[in-house]
């Protein structure tokens, strides 16, 4: 298991825990990062990433990429 950070652009991984503060975990669960879901890394720019999460594209901060494990 690792961060969604060190994923390479365009692997397509499978989330395995979503951590963080309560209100961390249900804002990016509401963005779609659930566990068992699937996400792809776009692009990795200054270490802030966007991914492709359940048909949509979304850009998240270096600190959340931290807290989703795949």
């Amino acid at each position: 298991m690792m961060p969604l950070l060190l994923a390479d652009a365009g692997e397509e991984v499978m989330i395995k825990r979503v951590g963080g503060s309560p209100e961390m975990k249900k804002h990016l669960e509401d963005m779609g990062f659930v566990a068992g879901g699937s996400v792809t890394v776009i692009s990795d720019i200054n270490g802030n990433l966007i991914v492709n999460v359940k048909d949509s594209r979304v850009a998240i901060s270096r600190e959340m990429a931290g807290k989703i494990m795949v």
